[in-house]
């Protein structure tokens, strides 16, 4: 089935805007330009439009500020996979088009709130990043599971199934780091191709 046979009445893959309260938003521009180390407090605080004190009174540290967006992006992304799964058809081969579109769109469309989560999983304290490598690891499993059935019923020809379904992920994440809206291909025909590519990495039946 085609991109644009199943797009229409699918609230996963509209993005009509950032997604991030006010201050979120805020601390994502400014980790964005600047990096979590160079980044200040006061700096987020004006462009939320709020006082320090009144940045203090959502989150109480800068660190609190990157938790609470690296959280939101993967929530985000993990409610907007589990919406293309239940979306699908009933075969493997279905709902690994569905979370491969999926993780396509929101590196294409949340690709600086993906960028930044990414960047600085290193900036975060060791519980902090536990809690986002645990969320980061449901999205990788929800894949793995679905190759690995794929397999298992003859849909799928890959020998290693796991390996397979990472490098997919890999490719889907690091479209955050070169798409453009001016780009030479459409989101559509981005999804198209990529899924064609993914389809074969884990070999796939015709």
């Amino acid at each position: 089935m085609t991109v644009e046979g199943t797009q229409r009445g699918s609230s996963w893959r509209e993005y009509t805007d950032q997604g991030l309260s006010k201050v979120l938003a805020a601390a994502l521009a400014a980790f964005v330009e600047k990096g979590y180390d160079g980044a200040s407090i006061r700096e987020i605080a004006s462009r939320a439009g709020l006082s320090v004190p009144g940045l203090y009174h959502h989150y109480p540290s800068k660190q609190a500020l990157l938790v609470g967006l690296t959280n939101a992006v993967m929530r985000e992304l993990l409610d907007r996979s589990h919406a293309a799964v239940a979306e699908a058809g009933p075969t493997p081969g279905e709902r690994f088009d569905a979370v491969i579109e999926s993780l396509l769109r929101f590196h294409m469309y949340r690709r600086e709130q993906a960028f930044v989560a990414s960047r600085e999983t290193r900036s975060m304290e060791p519980e902090s990043r536990k809690a986002y490598i645990a969320l980061r690891d449901e999205q990788q499993e929800m894949l793995d599971d679905i190759v690995r059935e794929g397999v298992a019923a003859g849909l799928f020809r890959t020998p290693f199934p796991e390996d397979a379904s990472r490098a997919v992920v890999t490719m889907c994440v690091a479209v955050s780091t070169w798409y453009r809206e001016d780009g030479p291909l459409s989101p559509d025909e981005l999804v198209e191709r990529y899924l064609a590519i993914a389809r074969s990495t884990v070999g796939a039946s015709d």
